[in-house]
This record gives C-alpha cells, structure tokens and sequence, in this order.
C-alpha cells in the first residue's frame, strides 16, 4: 500500500480524498462509518475493530455527572484514540444536544431555548444575535472535545401543545428562516461562491452543525409528538420545508430526519422526501442521520422485524444512523442486507461519501483530537454576557399597569420592602427548562448560573427589605407593608414526548399563587414556560404587570436588568397567545395576544 495515500494529505482536493479512503474500505468499515452508537455503549474494541464513525453524548451523557470540560476531553479524546488506532484511521465524529449552548456540560454557558430567541426576531432582523450564539456555542463544545452538536431545530411550530414548543423559533416561518443564522455561527461563514449545498465549517473552532427535524414535525395533527403532518406537498415545501433552504445555503453539514410522519408516511423512510427533495432537489451534499432508534419506531411494536426497519431506512436515504445501544444487531442485519442485494452497494457507497465529506470538511483528519487551549472558554464572562444580552432581548412585556396612563414598571429598586415569591424563583433548572443537564432537565441547581431571585437580591438597593417567600403565608401579609411583589411561576422541565400537553394550565397550583398575592399587593408576574400558557381573564386583570421570559437559562440577570429600568423592554411575541387551549392550534380571529406583539415600558405596542 502506498505509504502516503492520498486521503491523508491535506493538500489533495477533497473529493479525491474520499474517492481514494473509499476505494481502500471494506464493506465493514463502510458499514462501521454509518453507524452512530451511544457513549454508554462506546468499547475500544467496538471503536477500532469495527470501525464505528459516530459516538453521541444524548442528554445527559457525560463521563459523570458534574462532569467538568476538562473530564469531557479526556472522555472523548479516548474514544477518538480508538478509532485513530483502526486500520484506516478514519476519525471520530463525536455528536451531542448542544441545543441551547452547550447545555449538557456543567459550568456551560445555557442560553435562552429557541422560542425564547424567536422573540427577539422582530427587533434584530439580521440575527446577528443568534448568530453570536452559535459562535460562542461552537467554542464551547469544541472545547469539551466535542466536533457535531444536533442543533438548529428549524421546525416551525403550528400547535403550542406539541413537548418540543420551546425547541422552534416561532410558528412564522419567516421567523424560522430568519433564525437559521445560527448555522452560521456554529459553522463559520461560507465564503462567496462557496457551492451550494456543499458542507461547510471554517476551523477548529467551529462545530459541524445539523438541521433538524426534516421536515414537518412542528405541524403535527393536535401538536401530538412523533405524530401525523397533514399537509398537500405544497404546504409542506412552503410552511417547513423554507428554512432547510437556508440552512442549506449557509452550508449545513447534516440534516436529522423526523420521528414524525406527513401524511402517514414516516419520514425515516420516505425515500421522495429526503432523497428525490432534499438531496436532489434540494441539492444537499452532506449526510442525512436518523433520530435516536427511529428506525426502531419503523415497526409495531417497537423495535419488531428490526431487518426490514433497516432495509427501508437505508434505501429511504438515511445515511448515518443513531442506533444508539444494539449497534451489534444493526451492524449484522445491515451486512446481510447488502450482501444479499437488497441494499445496492452504491448506496452504501453514497452514504460513506456523504459522511467523508463532512469529516475532511470540518478538518478532523488533520486534528482529530480536543484542542485544550479552549478549556477556559467554558462558561466565559463574554459568553454569559452574551446570554444576559439575549434574555433581556427575549423578554416580551404583555401587561404594563391597570390604568394605561401608569405604567407599572419599570420597578422601584429602592422600593422600602419586595416580596418575592413562587416556584421559579430561585430554582435554576426550572430556568434553564429541558435539554439541561439531562434530557428531560431537573429541578435545582443543576449548573453554574443565577437565578432570577439571586439576581433581584443584587439589583435592589441597600436599604430595600427583600423577603423570599416560595409560597406566602396569609401572616406574611398581615405583618409586613410591602411596596410590590413580584411573582415567579411556570413550568417544569420536560422534552420531546414527555411535554405534550392538551391543557396548558399554569402547573404548581401557579394561577392560585398569583391570584392570592395580587389580592393583597401590586404585582409583577414572571412566566417561565416554553410557550404560552392558559391566562383567565380574571386572573389577568388582577396583576399589575406580566412578562413573559420563557426558559431564559443561566443568566437570571438579564431579567432583572429589564424590570428594573436599566434596558427596554423589546421582545415580540413569535407565537399567537390564545385565549383558550383549544385555539392552540388553530388560527384564532381574536386571540389574547397577537404575533408580533409586546409593549415597551411606556406601554408602546406592536402588532404585527
């Protein structure tokens, strides 16, 4: 064998590199490169021996938890030494949900869920934001070791009880579209005629980004998770198919296909839509890659008649598959379904290229190992700036004051005594929502951050009395004169499945609590949820003031940066706020809040 093949020199071009790596491979090693297996189940021998191209941290999967940037590395720098030590040494490409920063890492800077991005669309129309964010998201998880993050979600949001709300942008696909600048910043910038559709990262600081769930899966029938999109082709192109055009044209590297179904077809093997739309029509170059043991979901019951599952995923066009766990079965049924034919071999060959081309792309044969200089980027002060910046941005005011000629806030931070109280007043997993931690997220203090409680204790004045009640006793009121209050409440953490909801009620007994203190004191209400919530007429007539902050993550201050005067309210809406759970996913004449709208603290408004 030539001693210096031509995939290992970097001055070659790089669709020559993947034709010579190609030519050297076995089926099994082309097998070994689609297959994408869990950390948890990640040997050294699975690694080298059977060529596996893809290791994933899911939510949560860290070496352990409060696993620090540094452990992270040496995690993942031994994996990629594994697959360094295979026959061809092809490298690792190690994935994680890098969805809302690098949420899965402890310390890591958490940014606003997306929803909560979406609402600051309307006034930086360039995104330049966003964009921010996926640089400083890329440095973060380059500098645990990590190279791919499963993220933008550029799934348009038609029904607000579908679980995965809070990971779209807006039910606006423009809004959508415009957000997709996150690849940009996660990726790099593609320089001026760089080919459409082809991959793109810039450097070592870049991550190789994936645009996820094609295509549909925020238009689902009821917002039922993993459900049915019923829609002509025509909607679909129009309404959630528009942003993968953008991503693609800022050279996206991969694009996750959806658990969901359109039309009753699943889309894990609707071979139309991700091959004859999205790579050829479409024009997509990278590689295509399945959700986690969605080909599982192919079959009834659940991970049933596994073989024929694989045999129409394959030839649908997914390229890479997220087993995660029985990597062992799918590797053998697999091998059997081309060697018997029923797998053309140029698919396979297809799917390898794809996945080539995205490794030499993001330059991991030339530095496949964690770069350590950037450790001390993790949790940065100019990243959490930056997400201080996006929470007050995010922030969409809904009520400002009884009487329109007083407004309420901006707050007093002098004000002689504030009562705080509620459920998500100093809990920073409720803040931070799910994908935080862990899959689901948790309760408490899961990572480094503020809370808001922490941050209203910094903002007010030295001679202010503050009392932290999480639910006030009725002696709380009868002993103390209180100038305000200010009541914090929304949901728990949850994700995908697990956040459906037909109700959409203010959990924690939250309408209760408002109502039982605005009856005694002036009120600021702080939701934290990830989409609009069930607000009675009654109930907001009786507070003074309400904001809408969504999961806003780490940075608790960039809320009390706003409340108390400091910057402008100027976050808009970027999905209808009904007046009733059954209008969620319909298209309400008279909603309680229209997209587009939120006042500034002078109680200027905007409709769209």
């Amino acid at each position: 064998m030539n001693n210096n093949p031509i995939y290992k020199n970097p001055n070659s071009p790089i669709e020559s590199r993947i034709k010579d790596l190609l030519s050297r491979m076995t089926l099994s090693e082309k097998i070994g490169q689609i297959t994408q297996i869990d950390r948890r189940v990640a040997t050294r021998s699975a690694i080298r021996d059977l060529s596996v191209g893809s290791i994933l941290s899911a939510g949560g999967g860290g070496p352990y938890e409060k696993a620090t940037s540094s452990d992270w590395i040496d995690m993942i720098d031994r994996f990629q030494n594994a697959a360094l030590e295979s026959r061809l040494g092809i490298p690792l490409l190690y994935g994680t949900d890098a969805v809302h920063g690098n949420n899965n890492v402890y310390g890591a800077t958490v940014f606003p869920h997306n929803i909560g991005l979406g609402a600051t669309s309307l006034c930086d129309r360039d995104a330049e934001l966003v964009r921010r964010i996926g640089v400083a998201t890329a440095l973060e998880v380059r500098a645990c070791g990590a190279q791919f993050t499963f993220a933008p979600c550029v799934a348009v949001c038609k029904d607000l009880r579908w679980g995965r709300c809070y990971e779209s942008y807006s039910e606006d696909t423009e809004i959508v579209r415009n957000m997709t600048s996150l690849v940009k910043g996660l990726q790099g910038q593609p320089p001026q005629g760089h080919p459409k559709g082809y991959p793109f990262v810039a450097g070592r600081e870049n991550v190789v980004a994936c645009a996820k769930h094609f295509v549909g899966d925020g238009g689902t029938d009821k917002g039922i998770n993993e459900g049915n999109t019923i829609a002509s082709y025509d909607e679909l192109e129009r309404i959630h198919m528009a942003p993968y055009l953008d991503c693609i044209s800022q050279g996206v590297c991969t694009v996750m296909a959806s658990y969901s179904s359109w039309n009753g077809r699943k889309l894990h093997s609707d071979h139309f839509l991700i091959t004859q739309v999205l790579k050829e029509k479409l024009g997509f170059k990278g590689f295509v890659i399945s959700d986690s043991q969605a080909l599982d979901r192919l079959s009834y019951p659940f991970g049933s008649n596994y073989r024929k599952c694989v045999l129409l995923a394959i030839n649908a066009g997914i390229d890479m598959v997220m087993v995660p766990f029985r990597y062992e079965l799918f590797l053998e049924d697999l091998t059997y379904l081309v060697e018997s034919g029923k797998i053309p071999i140029a698919r396979i060959d297809d799917a390898v290229e794809r996945i080539l081309r995205v490794k030499f792309v993001a330059g991991l044969f030339e530095y496949p190992l964690a770069d350590r200089s950037l450790l001390d980027r993790v949790g940065c002060k100019p990243h959490r700036d930056l997400a201080r910046e996006a929470v007050r941005k995010s922030l969409v005011l809904l009520k400002n004051g009884k009487d329109p000629k007083k407004p309420f806030l901006p707050l007093n931070r002098n004000a002689e005594r504030i009562l705080v109280a509620g459920t998500h007043a100093d809990n920073l997993g409720y803040q931070c929502g799910g994908w935080t931690a862990t899959w689901m997220g948790a309760s408490g203090r899961i990572t480094i951050g503020t809370t808001i409680l922490e941050a209203i204790m910094e903002a007010v004045g030295e001679t202010t009395d503050l009392i932290y009640e999480q639910h006030p006793s009725q002696d709380t009121f009868a002993n103390q004169d209180f100038s305000f209050a200010i009541v914090i409440v929304g949901e728990g953490p949850y994700a995908e499945t697990m956040g459906d909801n037909s109700e959409l009620v203010i959990p924690f007994n939250g309408a209760e609590l408002i109502s039982s203190v605005a009856d005694k004191v002036p009120t600021l209400v702080i939701l934290i949820s990830g989409r609009p919530l069930v607000l009675e007429p009654w109930l907001l007539e009786k507070v003074d003031a309400l904001v809408a902050a969504w999961l806003p993550g780490s940075e608790g201050d960039g809320i009390t940066d706003v409340i108390f005067g400091d910057y402008e309210f100027q976050g808009k809406l970027p999905v209808t706020w009904f007046k009733r759970v059954e209008e969620a996913g319909k298209n309400s004449s008279e909603p309680l809040f229209r997209l587009g709208f939120g006042l500034t603290s002078n109680r200027e408004g905007h409709l769209n």
